[in-house]
């Protein structure tokens, strides 16, 4: 049974766009990429010194994967193009970041879905809102609109990436 399920994607090293590009084209396998947000140039938070700039996007992706299964292909996807975990929140090629799985809410060691900071992030809900608005958070059971409206203004700015 297919399930819809909502990433977050990121890159600030190299060619962050065709790095978004290429990782939502192998996303393809594991799925049917339904939809795909504006990229938005992004701020780093949280790790900020010597990091340079996000840009972030949104995919809505069709699957038939049950969670682990999308977490562990989604982890090789990024191996595969380069990503080494070697500082937390540190700088990477290609970070990908399951948001929403349906209504599923899964708490386990190695995921947590939805994700756990998503309400906090705008750079996940800006992407996130314009392809699913009506998408419902199943613990704080709000929308992803509603959570966008209700943001304090935080450090970190969101802005959509004009292509230079």
């Amino acid at each position: 049974m297919k399930k819809t399920v909502y990433l977050s994607l990121g890159s600030n090293l190299g060619d962050r766009a065709a790095n978004l590009r290429e990782a939502i084209r192998r996303l393809a396998a594991m799925g049917v990429v339904a939809a795909v947000s504006t990229f938005y140039e992004t701020e780093p938070v949280e790790v900020t010194s010597q990091q340079p700039w996000f840009l972030n996007c949104a995919v809505a992706l069709e699957t038939e994967l049950m969670p682990k299964q999308l977490l562990s292909r989604a982890l090789t996807l990024e191996q595969s193009m380069g990503r080494r975990r070697t500082k937390i929140r540190g700088p990477r090629v290609i970070d990908i970041d399951i948001v929403l799985f349906g209504n599923a809410v899964v708490d386990t060691p190695e995921l947590s879905i939805p994700h756990p900071a998503m309400q906090r992030r705008r750079f996940v809900l800006a992407p996130l809102a314009e392809i699913a608005p009506e998408a419902r958070h199943p613990v704080l059971k709000r929308t992803v609109r509603e959570l966008l409206a209700d943001l304090p203004a935080a450090p970190g700015a969101v802005r959509k990436w004009e292509q230079s």
